[in-house]
C-alpha cells in the first residue's frame, strides 16, 4: 500500500525533476543553444543589461561580471546572498517570470532555460529583446555556455573555466558500482542522458542504470522496482534530498523501512550518502555543482 504522506512530496519533487530535465537538454549533445527563432534575437553588441531566468545563468554572468546583471528569478540559492541582494526578482519559485518587471528593466538580453522559459522568452522575441536560451546536461554543456555568456557581456571566461576543472580534480581512481534514487514512490534514477549522470561518469563510477532506457516521462531518469534495485545490488547508493520541505534525511529515513533496503550491499557497509538536489539534479549555480563534486569524490573513494 502506498503511504500517503509521501504522494504529495514525491509529485512535488518529481515536478522539481522535470523542471530541471526542460532546463536540460533532449538531445546527447552538449551545447548551449540559442533561442528557436533566428539569430536576429541575439545582442548586436556587448550586453550591458541582462535578465537572467536560471539560477546557474544568473550565477555565471555574476561571477563573469557583477555589473551586467539587473534581474533574476527568486532561488533559494541565493537567498541570502549579497551578490544579488538588490537585483530586481522577475518571478519566485516555479512560477512564471513577469513580464511587465523584465520589460521595466530595459534588458538588452535575457537567458532562459529550454523548456522551462520559451513561452515567456517567445513574448520577449516579439517586443525584440534579444533572448537566449539555455541548456546544460552535460559537463561540456556547462563549459560551452561559460564562453557564450562571456561573449554576450565582453567578459574573460577562463578563470571560470579554470575553477571548474579544480572540481574535478583528484579523481576516484576506482569505478565502483553506483545508484543515484530520487524518489521513493517510483524510484526514480538518473541514466546517462542527464546532468547527474553524467557527474557519475566524470568520477569515474559505474552507473548501474547508465545504459537503460525507461518509460520515465522525465527525459534521462528511469523507473526501477524494489527487484530491479536487489538484483543491481549497488556498492554505493546516492539518495537526493528534495529541494524543498522536509528534513535532510526524510527521504532516505523513508527508504530505510522498505524492506529490500536492509538487504543491499552499500546498505550493509554503510556506503549509502545523503545529497543534495542542487548541484548533482539541478546543476544550480557554481558553489553547489563544487559541494556536489567535493561530495562525489568522498563517496567514491
Amino acid at each position: 500500500m502506498i503511504n500517503r504522506r509521501w504522494i504529495l512530496p514525491a509529485f512535488a519533487f518529481l515536478l522539481s525533476i522535470l523542471l530541471a530535465a526542460c532546463t536540460t537538454a533532449t538531445t546527447q549533445q552538449p551545447q548551449a543553444k540559442i533561442a528557436p527563432t533566428t539569430s536576429e534575437q541575439l545582442p548586436k553588441k556587448s550586453a550591458k543589461r541582462v535578465v537572467a531566468l536560471s539560477s546557474l545563468s544568473a550565477d555565471i554572468i555574476s561571477q563573469l561580471n557583477q555589473t551586467k546583471l539587473v534581474g533574476i528569478s527568486g532561488s533559494s540559492l541565493f537567498k541570502n546572498d549579497p551578490r544579488f541582494k538588490d537585483l530586481v526578482r522577475v518571478s519566485e519559485g516555479q512560477t512564471p517570470p513577469n513580464l511587465e518587471k523584465i520589460v521595466a528593466l530595459k534588458p538588452d538580453l535575457v537567458i532562459g532555460a529550454e523548456g522551462f522559459s520559451n513561452q515567456p522568452i517567445q513574448k520577449l522575441q516579439q517586443l525584440k529583446i534579444p533572448t537566449f536560451l539555455t541548456q546544460v546536461k552535460k559537463w561540456e554543456s556547462l563549459e560551452e555556455l561559460t564562453k557564450k555568456l562571456a561573449e554576450f557581456i565582453d567578459a574573460d571566461p577562463q578563470p571560470l573555466l579554470n575553477r571548474y576543472q579544480t572540481f574535478l580534480a583528484n579523481k576516484p581512481n576506482q569505478s565502483l558500482s553506483t545508484l543515484v534514487i530520487v524518489s521513493r514512490q517510483p524510484i526514480l534514477a538518473p541514466n546517462k542522458n542527464s546532468w547527474a549522470g553524467d557527474l557519475l561518469e566524470k568520477f569515474q563510477a559505474k552507473n548501474l542504470v547508465g545504459e537503460l532506457q525507461g518509460n520515465s516521462p522525465i527525459g534521462g531518469y528511469v523507473t526501477l522496482s524494489a527487484e530491479k534495485v536487489l538484483e543491481a545490488n549497488p556498492e554505493v547508493i546516492i539518495v537526493v534530498q528534495p529541494p524543498q520541505g522536509g528534513s535532510e534525511t526524510e527521504l532516505l529515513d523513508s527508504l530505510k523501512k522498505e524492506a529490500f533496503w536492509q538487504q543491499l550491499q552499500a546498505t550493509k557497509n554503510n556506503r549509502v550518502y545523503a545529497f543534495d538536489y542542487y548541484g548533482l539534479v539541478n546543476a544550480g549555480s557554481i558553489d553547489a555543482i563544487e559541494k556536489a563534486c567535493q561530495k562525489l569524490k568522498q563517496a567514491l573513494s
